[in-house]
């Protein structure tokens, strides 16, 4: 009897678990990777404070420090190419051991420059880095967490946010000291992550079948990613005008920055993780994205409008804006993963080579009509791309919403 009634308790657990393990309840290989994801997004922002004592220091133009992030997300997005090629001969831990390495040692090469063009071309190193580790750490939490691959999407996002808002925290704090110390900061935190992956993160197998060049750019054939990766490029244009530019309009020194993009990245972690599957689940991924897009359209309209006028609106802006990244990195990761019949991998690959192009353009290209037109433009250009981005979206809303489960 006693053995029934325990089964009997069991059995509701059993089946809770069996359907979705609790979010919080991962392997340590999870959380060692989720961590180190952390510390690498964090590289994404940590310059945002530091831009204008870079600016100073190296005496550049701010069209001249958009590079770092120009460099960066270009050799990001042209490796998104290679990471599966690489990872699917080698593994996943190693591919994001040499991912984490690089990061280290480019890193801390970018505290040393002597030039802004010795520090954006060291920053192009760093983007190698990131793509091998970006890329191969959302299939490893994929492949290794519990709950799914929806749950390892939401803490795969979740290390986005964190690692995003944290990143101008860190600069702020380091950078209002000296403009070099954030980048040997990173480095020092890239290589604890190294030392715990290497302790917490098991051999990962080899997949089944090795991933060629081409499979990227084959997967894109599929209507619904390439669709995906289209609207993401827009998107991410987007995205990078706020992030890469807002700083030289704010008038604020580091740690103004800091704060600003701290709260910015906060609104991105909270409304990736909270929101964004609780809105996806009520209404469908296509309506959530294009009306996150419209709004997004109208928060950079408004930057345009206030940008040189009101540094207040222009803060709220910019978190109002997180909170709507946060929602949309939510959906694209979820429909880059799910919307065609290409290993996860691949997908996300093909995925991110075109949506980083993006990031790539926009920084230098926000700069650039800022110099030459005034602050308001480059945010009005952002907003003409959250309007394209829609199109593109609605456009091939039927191949978006045809993997979607029913929706309540």
């Amino acid at each position: 009897m006693d053995g029934q009634l325990a089964e009997t308790l069991q059995a509701p657990e059993s089946t809770f678990q069996a359907e979705k393990a609790s979010f919080l309840k991962q392997p340590k290989a999870v959380w060692a990777t989720a961590l180190a994801a952390v510390f690498a997004f964090m590289g994404i922002g940590l310059v945002d404070p530091i831009l204008p004592a870079i600016a100073t220091n190296l005496d550049a133009s701010p069209s001249q420090v958009s590079l770092l992030f120009t460099s960066y997300f270009l050799v990001t997005a042209l490796a998104m190419l290679i990471t599966g090629f690489v990872s699917s001969r080698i593994g996943g831990k190693k591919t994001l051991l040499i991912g984490l390495a690089v990061i280290v040692v480019f890193s801390s090469l970018s505290g040393l420059s002597g030039s802004v063009g010795e520090l954006v071309g060291f920053r192009a190193g760093w983007g190698l880095g990131n793509a091998l580790f970006v890329a191969t750490a959302l299939a490893v939490i994929v492949g290794v967490a519990s709950g799914g691959a929806g749950t390892a999407i939401i803490l795969y996002e979740a290390a986005l946010g964190l690692g995003i808002s944290l990143g101008p925290l860190l600069g702020a704090l380091l950078g209002g000291w000296q403009w070099r110390a954030p980048f040997f900061g990173t480095a020092v935190l890239m290589a604890a992550a190294f030392i715990a992956l290497i302790a917490l993160l098991p051999k990962t197998p080899l997949p089944e079948r090795k991933v060629r060049l081409r499979d990227p750019l084959l997967a894109l054939g599929h209507k619904g990613l390439r669709t995906t990766a289209a609207s993401g490029l827009f998107y991410n244009y987007g995205f990078f005008t706020i992030l890469a530019f807002t700083p030289f309009i704010l008038g604020m020194d580091a740690y103004g920055i800091g704060g600003v993009f701290f709260g910015w990245g906060v609104a991105v972690a909270v409304f990736s993780v909270f929101v964004a599957p609780v809105l996806q689940k009520r209404f469908g991924a296509v309506k959530v994205l294009t009306g996150t897009l419209f709004v997004l359209m109208l928060d950079l309209a408004g930057l345009g409008l206030a940008a040189g006028h009101s540094v207040p609106a222009v803060v709220v802006l910019v978190i109002v804006a997180g909170a709507l990244l946060g929602i949309n990195n939510t959906i694209y990761t979820e429909l880059a993963m799910g919307v065609s019949d290409s290993p996860r991998p691949v997908a996300s690959s093909g995925y991110n080579f075109v949506r980083w192009m993006g990031g790539a353009l926009a920084p230098f290209a926000a700069a650039q009509l800022g110099e030459h037109f005034g602050p308001q433009v480059p945010f009005f250009a952002g907003a003409v791309a959250m309007a394209i981005a829609i199109l593109v979206a609605f456009g091939g809303r039927s191949y978006l919403s045809s993997h979607e489960p029913h929706v309540v």
